[in-house]
């Protein structure tokens, strides 16, 4: 596959594809695995879109979506390969020499020091020691991208992200229970109360006027409250289809730590 140390990680959302997206970029060779039905808001910025459109371009690196026998094909093609494997089990396949838990699912879903010679995760629920090696913090402020190297994260304030003055207020819940229907697209100009889709017949409309930076999947289940949209007072349409300041800090700690722990490979 390649000289360079090879990396699986589990997710492949917002978070997992920033570090995905900068370790490719310096060369690694990554594989990614995801649910068979991602719940992600910022489609345009994360490689899971691959899981139900085949294939996912970020930042002009693209992710193909294929199987274990296909991940060889993949990486000769110089694209990231993304497999539906919620266990991770693809990792008794290719012996990876990292493996990053990035699903930022706020617990861990099984990650075992084990899996890896060098094993990171990202925010809450995990223990360096215990369950990786090391842990780079994810909340936001003063000790966002924190590289741990014992004890925890800091635990989930549950609290969105401020953007231009807004934190909640922008964020787009699901009004009851049932599945999405959008009306709008990710990139579009929405004006406060405008209607952006439906659950089960019940309109979504906009907390606020912006740009819909996020949206989830046509289709998707959603429970009542549950965040399906992310509208961006700043409407910058190009904000929408680039990697996050947050997912960026998050990325480069990850590349220090490979680096500092393969000693620059």
């Amino acid at each position: 596959m390649s000289h360079r140390k090879l990396i699986l990680i589990r997710g492949a959302g917002e978070f997992a594809s920033g570090v995905a997206h900068r370790l490719f970029r310096c060369h690694f060779p990554v594989i990614m695995t995801e649910l068979p039905w991602p719940r992600v808001i910022r489609r345009k910025v994360s490689f899971a879109e691959a899981i139900f459109s085949g294939r996912a371009c970020v930042e002009g690196v693209e992710a193909i979506c294929t199987s274990g026998e296909g991940i060889s094909k993949v990486l000769a093609e110089k694209k990231i390969p993304i497999l539906i494997d919620q266990e991770a089990e693809v990792r008794k396949q290719v012996l990876p020499e990292i493996f990053i838990d990035a699903a930022m699912a706020k617990r861990n879903l099984g990650t075992e020091i084990s899996f890896a010679p060098l094993v990171i995760t990202l925010g809450p629920g995990f223990k360096v020691g215990q369950d990786a090696h090391c842990i780079v913090e994810t909340n936001r402020g003063h000790h966002l991208g924190r590289i741990l190297e014992q004890g925890q994260a800091d635990e989930n304030t549950g609290i969105p992200g401020t953007i231009a003055g807004v934190s909640e207020k922008r964020v787009v819940r699901a009004p009851c229970a049932g599945y999405f229907r959008p009306f709008s697209s990710i990139g579009e100009m929405i004006e406060k109360n405008q209607k952006i889709g439906e659950v089960n017949g019940v309109d979504v409309l906009s907390p606020l006027s912006g740009i819909i930076r996020g949206l989830i999947y046509p289709g998707y289940p959603c429970s009542k409250g549950m965040k399906i949209g992310d509208v961006d007072p700043r409407g910058k349409r190009e904000f929408c289809y680039q990697i996050s300041d947050k997912a960026r800090t998050i990325s480069g700690s990850v590349l220090e730590i490979v680096l500092r722990h393969f000693k620059g490979v």
